[in-house]
């Protein structure tokens, strides 16, 4: 209960406060619409948690740090409040202030404008996930869940430049598609081919850059994590443990952009699909800030508790759900899915994952106690 309560401290007290201004803001209404809109904000970002805690447990103390305090500033007022009112401000072409206004005096105006823009959202988020799931599925990786089909596709994966092939084919069959026929407001259907061609790009070009950048700082750490790997060793020889490099500097920098912008792209369905609950900003931003805090919380606590490490199959449920999540942004530009769907998604592969894990610890100790035997 204590480390419950230390790592989802912040996250009771924000839902508190939170609870509490929308009672003020808008009434009893205001808040049932906060809870629902935390309780989907979670449900679809769960999967969002764990490939954070894969990724953080990599970093030293105070880059965890860093993630909880700035990377929430950035998650909760950045994705969730500024990030709706520059989509306004781009789609219609006026300033951020105008578009402030607009989201607190015409709603309905507001969301329209928000649901015109969705193609290009969905397809810069779109991409920059399937980028991830690819990245992840062609790597040969020594425990495979679905070994009858990660085998073939980590053979694949040798060939050089497969993920962003496919990911640039999916975007041009999208384009030609999907996109010639978008859902706009009111349900009409227009022609976006060209601007998710080119948003799609950019999410390609995005992943690709942050991606790279972080990579190229994680692996100049191999020879610091070579060097410590010796020190273990001799560290056993004289029975005191060392413990294993975090890593810091220019990769943990990298890698904290690699976060933010992941979460950012978890984030487009989730404010996307808040939008079919409620157009009012200020309750919105309440509501998917206060879900931003648990899922933070919850990275946060899989590192802490070595979830990701007892059951070694989560992280491959996660990306599964990245690439199902991935695949239904691009279709949600010309089709509407119901959030309801979006989230069930990822928690049914997250839970067959873990279901798997569980099974596979079990027979691991079986073996071992017959070998003991």
């Amino acid at each position: 209960m204590p480390v419950v309560l230390k790592t989802f401290g912040w996250s009771f007290a924000v839902t508190a406060l939170g609870l509490a201004a929308a009672v003020l803001y808008g009434g009893w209404e205001a808040f049932g619409i906060v809870a629902i809109l935390c309780i989907l904000e979670i449900s679809l970002s769960f999967d969002n948690a764990v490939v954070n805690a894969g990724i953080l447990k990599k970093m030293n103390a105070f880059w965890q740090k860093i993630f909880l305090t700035i990377g929430v500033l950035i998650a909760v007022f950045g994705m969730r409040l500024v990030f709706p009112i520059v989509i306004v401000a781009v789609s219609a072409k006026i300033g951020p202030i105008e578009a402030v206004e607009l989201a607190l005096r015409d709603q309905d105006m507001y969301k329209q404008l928000v649901t015109d823009a969705h193609p290009s959202i969905a397809a810069f988020g779109g991409m920059f996930l399937l980028m991830i799931f690819l990245d992840f599925v062609f790597e040969d990786r020594e425990i495979k869940w679905l070994a009858w089909l990660e085998r073939p596709l980590a053979k694949l994966g040798k060939i050089d430049m497969l993920s962003a092939c496919i990911a640039l084919i999916v975007l041009v069959i999208t384009s030609m598609t999907f996109a010639v026929n978008a859902h706009q407001h009111g349900g009409t259907h227009v022609d976006k081919a060209q601007t998710v061609l080119i948003s799609g790009i950019l999410g390609l070009i995005t992943y690709m850059i942050v991606g790279g950048l972080s990579g190229y700082f994680e692996n100049k750490l191999e020879e610091e994590e070579e060097h410590e790997h010796e020190l273990e060793e001799e560290a056993k020889k004289s029975g005191k443990p060392v413990s294993a490099v975090a890593m810091a500097g220019k990769a943990a920098f990298f890698m904290f952009l690699y976060l933010e912008v992941l979460d950012a792209s978890f984030s487009f369905d989730g404010v996307i699909g808040a939008f079919a609950i409620t157009s009012d900003i200020v309750i919105m931003a309440i509501g998917l800030g206060v879900g931003a805090m648990y899922v933070r919380s919850l990275t946060v606590y899989l590192v802490r508790q070595g979830t990701l490490d007892d059951y070694v199959y989560l992280e491959h449920g996660a990306h599964y759900a990245i690439g199902a999540l991935a695949v239904i942004l691009l279709v949600t530009i010309q089709y509407e899915i119901n959030e309801v769907i979006t989230g069930l998604v990822g928690v049914v592969l997250i839970g067959w994952s873990f279901w798997s894990s569980v099974r596979r610890n079990k027979r691991l100790e079986l073996e071992g106690s017959a070998a003991e035997a």
